[in-house]
């Protein structure tokens, strides 16, 4: 197998478990652990992977590249769009986040009457076909590595628009670090959001749970509804319980 290849299928297979061993690579990839430490290597060297003991795991902290978080974990988050989207009624006056998986709800909003507020690039295009919804740009600086729009003149636009839903995606979230992104350009406007809107949607899938990245945008407790694709453990449901956070899944949805 090609090198290039071969690190490229290393990366997707470490993506998909969020962590392997060496032994695990080797065993699955039928090379010699010396190649596959050179092959994992060039991925630490990224950013993409960090080494742990005896193996490597997906480097949460660094922003990964829109397109390939587009694939990442997609059948979750595609349940959690879909989930997410049962929440939003004709009339509402809702916000959608930048963020690959706030972009799976748009599936499921296409029957209904609604006014999207939204500096997701993405979203913007997928959703001209449908008439039925009014979508509002924030405008702002493009920001090529997560397709958004951002920047002070989208938090001062976002100022003027009454929204009583906010969908939100989040690099990951912890209990004692909060809600937490890895690119410190979208942070404004996620700590807007929270702030302006009546009901806030955190939207994202199992893999976020205790991990946290650069910035906190706002405590878990600020948060109304998290949805994922699985319950998370008794820590957060007890927390929920305590601040009035609920945790929905699809099989607590339907």
């Amino acid at each position: 197998m090609i090198k290039t290849k071969r690190i490229q299928q290393i990366k997707e297979y470490v993506f998909d478990r969020e962590s392997a061993s060496l032994d695990e690579l080797v065993a699955h990839f039928g090379v010699s652990k010396n190649t596959i430490r050179r092959d994992v290597q060039a991925l630490v060297e990224s950013g993409v992977l960090k080494k742990v003991y005896g193996g490597v795991a997906v480097n949460h902290s660094t922003l990964v590249v829109y397109q390939e978080r587009k694939i990442r974990q997609l059948s979750k988050k595609q349940l959690i769009g879909q989930t997410a989207a049962a929440f939003v009624e004709n009339g509402d006056m809702i916000f959608i986040d930048s963020g690959t998986t706030t972009l799976e709800m748009l599936p499921y909003l296409t029957e209904k009457q609604v006014t999207i507020v939204t500096n997701n690039v993405d979203f913007i295009t997928q959703a001209m076909p449908y008439e039925n919804l009014t979508i509002f740009s924030t405008g702002g600086m493009l920001e090529r590595k997560t397709n958004s729009f951002v920047g002070y003149q989208s938090v001062e636009r976002l100022k003027a628009y009454n929204v009583n839903k906010a969908f939100i995606a989040s690099t990951g979230l912890t209990i004692d670090h909060g809600v937490t992104n890895s690119s410190p350009l979208e942070t404004d406007i996620k700590k807007t959001l929270v702030q302006k809107s009546a009901k806030t949607f955190l939207l994202v899938d199992d893999s976020k749970f205790d991990h946290y990245a650069l910035t906190t945008f706002c405590d878990l407790h600020e948060i109304d509804f998290v949805v994922t694709n699985q319950e998370p453990n008794e820590d957060y449901l007890q927390y929920g319980k305590e601040h009035d956070v609920r945790f929905v899944t699809p099989s607590s949805n339907e």
